[in-house]
């Protein structure tokens, strides 16, 4: 590992950032507070977080600011992406981003720890032994992608995949402190009989489910079900998978559920599928008829690994099985990601 590695998080007072911030301090993350540099806007400017015993003065975000920075971790608008990860790249850095910007970029690695981890070391590899490849990208997907490509993974390895399909439950932490405001306050205002105006969403989030999380597009997708399509099919290496996704905001602050459809290649015993996915990194099986035990939300906002249950073979199609899953999108779906990524790089250079 390089030793005195100089680090920044741009966007580090936004709900990502901070908890990239956070993961850092509980996993001992290998950086030193004073080799530690925050970015955000001048609205942050001045603000003090406090990591490693010490405290750390945030930083306006400017063009210059990637100067002697070796890994910078991106949390931003696919806007400010844009504009920035190229000037960070021209400086030196090593770049993971959060935003879509780069995702679907041929040239760039689209990275899950547990699903890609191989591929990301050979390309640390690669930049650490020739000066041809200096210019590194490393992108973590779409929240619900992330969940959603954990769980394929052993499926993948073991019985192969036919089809796919994903309907996702998704919490207003997924589009900021704004929206979880924004349904705190609705919330508030019904209880109390006040008059409500949406703002950050089309409609009314409280107490409510909306069928849209993103801009339509021509063919009546929205922008979110693309990406979890295009971006599942990158990470796990199928180009040609057959995979399609309804997207839904629901009115909860924290974790995105999933409810996935899936027909294997191959033909599965329930509990051997079972057992697959137990054995499989970064997944706990909650799955329990009886105790009436599966994922919920509620119970595991601020947790950091995908969690699975209500698992049922689908009866309607040969090799078909349904699935329940829920992960924090704030923490595994984004923050750990990026810090799991991060630690990765760090331990190869």
């Amino acid at each position: 590992m390089k030793q005195n590695i100089k680090i920044g998080i741009i966007g580090a007072t936004g709900v990502i950032g901070r908890e990239i911030l956070s993961c850092f301090e509980e996993r001992a993350f290998p950086v030193e507070p004073d080799n530690l540099r925050l970015f955000a806007s001048e609205k942050s400017d001045g603000e003090i977080a406090q990591f490693g015993g010490a405290e750390i003065t945030v930083e306006v975000l400017k063009e210059d600011s990637f100067k002697e920075i070796d890994l910078a971790l991106f949390a931003v608008s696919d806007a400010l992406s844009a504009k920035f990860v190229p000037l960070a790249l021209a400086a030196g850095a090593i770049v993971i981003d959060t935003a879509s910007q780069w995702r679907l970029d041929k040239n760039v690695l689209l990275t899950i720890p547990e699903v890609n981890s191989e591929l990301l070391k050979n390309l640390i590899k690669l930049r650490r032994e020739t000066t041809t490849t200096s210019d590194i990208i490393i992108t973590s997907p779409n929240s619900a992608v992330v969940e959603l490509a954990v769980i394929l993974k052993p499926i993948l390895d073991n019985y192969g995949l036919k089809r796919v399909v994903c309907s996702t439950y998704q919490s207003t932490s997924g589009v900021g402190q704004i929206a979880m405001d924004e349904l705190w306050e609705q919330t508030r205002a019904l209880y109390n009989q006040e008059n409500i105006t949406p703002q950050k969403f089309p409609y009314q989030i409280a107490f409510n489910c909306i069928p849209q999380t993103s801009e339509y597009l021509v063919d009546g997708y929205v922008t979110e079900e693309k990406q979890l399509i295009e971006e599942t099919r990158k990470v796990l290496g199928l180009a040609d998978l057959k995979i399609t996704a309804t997207t839904v905001q629901v009115p909860i602050f924290s974790c995105y559920a999933e409810s996935v459809n899936i027909e294997t290649e191959n033909s599965f015993e329930i509990e051997e599928f079972k057992q697959a996915l137990l054995e499989s990194p970064g997944i706990i099986v909650l799955d329990n008829i009886v105790k009436k035990d599966y994922p919920m939300p509620i119970q595991l906002a601020g947790t950091d690994v995908v969690y699975v249950g209500r698992i049922r073979r689908d009866e309607s199609v040969v090799n078909g099985v349904n699935l329940w899953i829920v992960a924090d999108n704030l923490r595994k779906g984004s923050a750990l990601n990026v810090v799991q990524i991060a630690e990765i790089v760090v331990d190869s250079l």
